[in-house]
């Protein structure tokens, strides 16, 4: 399961939210109170979610959001006259008052669609192995994938890292 950052300016609203999502089986990384202690979490953990307020005292959910690493998304936690129709496209909106329902059927929708996109990133050099073998040996795709397969087998690694070697050596 991804992290979690729990970043609200009132300390007491991001201890109230790490709670709920704790109680929920949800592993909270670290709880800030500003958008530059959100920052240097998500830096240090390089994936997961950032839950927030709108507003920080050194900057606000937008600028929280340009700084984030590219593996971190953001659920933002606020009234909805403050980001309603000007929240960026990825950016996850909840309004307020909170349904603590709402708050963790939405964080493991995202927890899905992060592992989602961590598997289909996983698998790219497998796909463009396939497509190398395909276009320089005149290979179909499943004899390209039987090929990885068996050299997979054959030298005990798994099919992820022998597509890495087999790329390396076409592209060498």
């Amino acid at each position: 399961m991804a992290n979690v950052i729990v970043a609200f300016s009132k300390p007491e609203d991001a201890k109230n939210i790490r709670n709920i999502l704790a109680k929920n089986g949800f592993s909270v990384a670290s709880v800030c109170t500003s958008g530059a202690q959100a920052i240097n979490s998500a830096d240090e953990l390089g994936s997961g979610i950032v839950v927030c307020g709108a507003r920080f005292a050194d900057m606000v959910y937008e600028e929280l959001h340009d700084c984030l690493p590219p593996g971190v998304r953001m659920l933002l936690v606020a009234s909805p006259g403050l980001w309603n129709g000007r929240a960026p496209e990825d950016v996850v909106c909840l309004g307020l008052p909170l349904k603590v329902h709402d708050l963790i059927s939405t964080l493991e929708m995202m927890m899905e669609s992060l592992v989602r996109r961590r598997r289909k990133q996983r698998l790219k050099p497998l796909e463009r192995a396939k497509e190398l073998l395909m276009d320089r040996n005149h290979m179909t795709e499943t004899d390209a994938h039987r090929y990885l397969q068996k050299c997979s087998m054959d030298s005990g690694t798994n099919m992820v890292e022998t597509a890495q070697m087999i790329m390396s050596l076409i592209n060498r």
